[in-house]
């Protein structure tokens, strides 16, 4: 599958992949977990049509980007914040919208909360927030112990997580035929498996999203939008129409026949979503 992140830039010694397509207004994509930039594939050439330069890159720890051989590395919400901040400075870009998904959303809050003079909007799609993570499911697997996960054989933690995954989207065999296996190899083997783990897992601390949630109002200077699946077995709506309630003036939209990896389900209409919003906010 061709990747849309096309460069590579060290930003505080570590490596990120990383790249910029079009021309026009910035717009910089963020993913969450256990995804990458290959999320946004099908939003990107879209939003490029319409006349938006699009940035996107993989977080340290995801994608394509340096897996840390050191687990003491911080790879969660809040250590991701300085890389953004990084990026866009490497970028050139004093302001950009924002778009963002999953732990994405949790970075984005972030960023909107302590650089709102960075942000021209934020756009919100099924994101982490509050104490919404991790999910009972994924609580239950940490309470193993990281190291025994760690040590499940590469055919038991593929079949596990294959299924996983497939809890993320309406559309399954969609899923399967395109982006499953990609996703898939990025958390499995032997070096992407123990770092899925150490720096994504590992992270799963709502502390990083508590921690602002009485901030939240905060983002109403913003322009600020939140999309979500009905069908959303990771992050219920009902955290949708809390975030809704909490940000003055943001706007909502539920996609019904959508998931989670609601640009997987739906990209053509999230697309039209982000681009009309940012067209009212250029």
């Amino acid at each position: 599958m061709q990747h849309i992140v096309t460069d590579n830039v060290l930003i505080d010694g570590k490596r990120i992949a990383h790249g910029v397509h079009g021309h026009g207004e910035p717009v910089v994509l963020l993913h969450g977990t256990p995804s990458s930039s290959l999320i946004w594939r099908n939003v990107t050439p879209r939003l490029v049509e319409l006349g938006y330069r699009v940035h996107v890159f993989d977080l340290l720890g995801y994608g394509l980007s340096e897996r840390p051989w050191d687990p003491k590395v911080d790879t969660s919400i809040s250590a991701q914040v300085p890389i953004l901040e990084g990026l866009m400075n490497h970028w050139g870009l004093e302001t950009a919208h924002l778009v963002t998904h999953d732990f994405g959303g949790g970075i984005g809050q972030r960023f909107g909360v302590f650089h709102p003079e960075r942000v021209q909007s934020l756009t919100l799609i099924d994101v982490v927030s509050y104490d919404s993570y991790p999910s009972p499911r994924t609580r239950q697997q940490m309470a193993a112990g990281l190291e025994k996960l760690i040590k499940v054989s590469d055919s038991e933690h593929r079949a596990h997580f294959r299924e996983w995954l497939l809890t993320a989207v309406h559309d399954k065999r969609a899923l399967e035929e395109s982006a499953l296996d990609t996703y898939l190899e990025f958390i499995s083997g032997p070096v992407a498996q123990p770092s899925f783990f150490q720096h994504q897992v590992r992270h799963y601390d709502p502390k990083h999203t508590v921690e602002i949630a009485d901030r939240l109002h905060e983002l109403g200077k913003l322009p600020v939008q939140l999309i979500w699946g009905a069908n959303d077995a990771w992050q219920s709506v009902d955290y949708a129409h809390r975030l809704h309630s909490d940000i003055p003036g943001s706007e909502l939209t539920v996609l019904d026949d959508c998931g989670h990896f609601a640009p997987e389900d739906r990209p053509e209409t999230i697309t039209d979503l982000v681009a009309k919003f940012l067209n009212q906010h250029r």
